[in-house]
């Protein structure tokens, strides 16, 4: 009887042998490891500077993090778009943990982001949503307006015909930065590229005939709440809107509150002297239905009870 060690022996010798690797698919893999060799070097620098560990200065950050995309994207061996995904889902959580853990300085979010769009220079949703990141003020962002504009600039050179990028420049100058002429202009060039829609012209011409007007807010959030197609910029507007409503109608009682004690020469003690004078049709109540209020000075103030978040009507 054969032995156990001669029967292996024989199914080796018969059985067909390997053909060797061809040199480019060799090379192919080895190329491969390198790849996920310097994708966990780089997954475990973000680590360290994620935690606070690395010693790295924010300026010096950037730079390596800018660099490493364009490395990384030159070793990805066509899987830029992958790699893109990974870094596009490591900067929504880096975000998300930030601002559930209070912090307001987001110094990897734009590192990250940058490295994601050197990926993938077509991934939209990461130059639309990493700008609302930056843009929107402490502790809701970054408060990076400037670098927000950068990211929406790379995605226009990238992608000159998309034309919500020239929407959401127009947004950022207006809200964020107060420019009212620059956003004007941005709403007016977007509106000549392909497929922008009418409303975009109208947006032009209110901001530059009105600037900051609370109007002229309402119409952008307006527009924003029609055509979002994401739920939580819908949200987003909503509440802007509530807020944006609410301010008109603070101005609106104030000047109410002024021409009552014009009339009596005393100020009035509640909204219900106004009632009770004919000047209101009844106590008035803000968005969230909460009663407005007077505060200590006597003038118009949201209730203690509101839900409404003012600070997004400035």
């Amino acid at each position: 009887m054969m032995q156990d060690g001669s029967r292996a022996a024989l199914r080796m010798d018969s059985s067909p042998q390997p053909t060797a690797p061809a040199p480019s698919a060799r090379a192919r893999r080895v190329a491969l490891w390198i790849l996920l060799v310097a994708a966990l070097a780089l997954q475990a620098a973000l680590r360290r500077a994620m935690s606070g560990a690395s010693s790295l200065a924010g300026e010096n950050q950037a730079a390596l993090y800018v660099s490493s995309g364009v490395w990384l994207r030159r070793l990805s061996l066509g899987y830029e778009g992958l790699w893109a995904d990974i870094y596009w889902t490591r900067a929504i959580q880096y975000f998300g943990t930030s601002r559930l853990s209070g912090d307001t300085q987001f110094q990897m979010l734009d590192p990250l982001l940058r490295i994601t769009t050197t990926l993938d220079p077509r991934l939209i949703v990461a130059y639309r949503f990493g700008a609302i990141f930056l843009a929107e003020k402490p502790p809701a962002g970054a408060g990076q307006p400037q670098e927000a504009l950068q990211l929406l600039r790379r995605g226009m050179a990238a992608n000159p015909d998309y034309w919500r990028f020239w929407e959401d420049m127009g947004f950022i100058e207006y809200w964020d930065l107060r420019d009212y002429p620059m956003a004007a202009r941005y709403f007016k060039a977007g509106s000549q590229r392909p497929g922008a829609p009418i409303w975009m012209k109208t947006i032009a011409a209110s901001v530059a005939a009105k600037g900051g007007e609370l109007r002229t807010s309402q119409l952008l959030w307006t527009q924003v709440y029609r055509s979002a197609a994401n739920e939580t910029v819908r949200r987003s507007a909503i509440e802007h809107l509530a807020a944006l409503k609410a301010a008109e109608d603070i101005q609106a009682l104030d000047e109410q509150l002024a021409l009552y004690q014009r009339h009596k020469g005393r100020p009035a003690h509640s909204f219900e002297d106004l009632v009770s004078a004919g000047m209101l049709r009844g106590l008035p109540d803000d968005p969230s239905g909460v009663p407005y209020s007077l505060n200590s000075n006597g003038m118009a103030a949201l209730g203690k009870a509101s839900k409404i978040n003012l600070a997004l009507a400035r």
